[in-house]
């Protein structure tokens, strides 16, 4: 037998993942028992899916007092503590400006392209701070909608999206949607693919 069939054969005895886990420090804000059951909840989900691809930035931080951000260190909220698929598709988003912040040259033109074919509508139903933040979101939740689909399959993530589209950036997660493959052409163009 080799080391491969011998590893696969002990995570399935064991119900472990037969993957790598990345570590990440988990840190509340406050101390406060919401942001240590959020803690507790990211790290049993951590521990459940390979996320390993798809983590720039290990240091999270858990604020309930906060909107979720990227920099300058990633930090959630608590407001998702009974929806764990919401959490995990946050964290994710978040994660991926620090990819993108990597990759600025590509990120740049990839948003000059995306200018040209998706007109912003008239008006503020973007709830992006301005032009330049909802063309950036549309990489961004478009990758994010990506990871939800390998981690929950379709049902899922429609239902996640659906509720990004009537909670926030809903012009983003709407084209996000309905315009996927647009999107996911212009990104591969420009060497944007999810990262594997």
């Amino acid at each position: 037998m080799t080391y491969f069939a011998h590893a696969l054969l002990a995570a399935t005895l064991f119900n472990q993942p037969a993957v790598a886990q990345t570590t990440v420090e988990i840190v509340p804000a406050h101390d406060s028992p919401a942001e240590a059951q959020t803690r507790v909840q990211l790290q049993r989900l951590l521990a459940a899916h390979d996320l390993s691809p798809w983590i720039c930035t290990r240091t999270i931080v858990v604020d309930e007092k906060a909107i979720p951000h990227s920099h300058p260190v990633l930090t959630l909220h608590t407001r998702h503590d009974k929806d764990d698929e919401l959490l995990l598709s946050t964290f994710v988003h978040e994660q991926f400006h620090w990819y993108l912040s990597d990759r600025r040259d590509a990120t740049e033109a990839a948003i000059a392209e995306l200018r040209k074919h998706f007109p912003l509508p008239a008006g503020t139903g973007t709830n992006a701070a301005g032009d330049y933040s909802t063309y950036l979101h549309l990489v961004v939740c478009y990758l994010e909608r990506q990871v939800d689909l390998q981690l929950f399959g379709e049902m899922k993530t429609k239902q996640i999206m659906d509720f990004w589209s009537g909670d926030h950036y809903t012009w983003v997660y709407q084209m996000v949607t309905a315009r996927s493959r647009d999107i996911g052409t212009v990104l591969r163009t420009h060497k944007l693919n999810l990262p594997r």
